[in-house]
């Protein structure tokens, strides 16, 4: 019997891992990912980052409008700014079909409200297909457990080029998985 069980035992854990979350790297385009967001407001950012996801053809630009308005609509009801400098401001709207994403960097910090009161050096905006609640959550998960890591962290904020920054990001990514 146990040569029968045991197939059975890891069929569960393999289906339940169907819907995995995302990496970053796998939905991040090189194109929406900006270096300049030092002497920007949050506002000021958001509108960029929304910018970013127009320009790398992730959202329609007829959909440009209704995307930035759901995200501020999300940012004011609760900031998204984190602890150790980040903030992952998202949104969930029918406007996209697939999983969005932007990567703002500031070097010198920005006030985006964050929950231990210091300033925001990493911005990442996600924007998920509304019916995509598991995987929104998950994909959101994945990048916080990701920028745990303090020196990926501290590295993103001097990359040079966004083609750095990405491949920063997949580096974290391979040695964590």
């Amino acid at each position: 019997h146990r040569g029968v069980e045991e197939p059975c035992r890891r069929q569960g854990p393999r289906s339940r891992l169907e819907i995995h979350p995302l990496k970053l790297s796998e939905v991040l385009p090189e194109a929406a990912i900006r270096l300049d967001m030092d002497g920007r407001d949050k506002w000021q950012v958001l509108e960029a980052l929304t910018d970013s996801l127009v320009g790398s053809e992730q959202v329609d630009p007829a959909h440009r409008a209704d995307v930035h308005e759901a995200i501020l609509i999300r940012e004011k009801s609760m900031s998204t700014g984190m602890e150790r400098g980040i903030a992952i401001p998202h949104t969930s709207v029918d406007r996209v079909s697939k999983t969005a994403v932007a990567l703002g960097i500031s070097r010198d910090g920005i006030d985006f409200e964050a929950i231990d009161g210091k300033s925001t050096h990493l911005v990442i905006l996600l924007v998920n297909p509304a019916e995509g609640t598991k995987a929104h959550i998950r994909t959101l998960a994945e990048i916080a457990r990701l920028l745990s890591n303090g020196d990926l962290r501290q590295s993103l904020r001097e990359a040079r080029s966004a083609n750095e920054a990405l491949e920063l990001i997949r580096g974290a990514e391979a040695s964590v998985t």
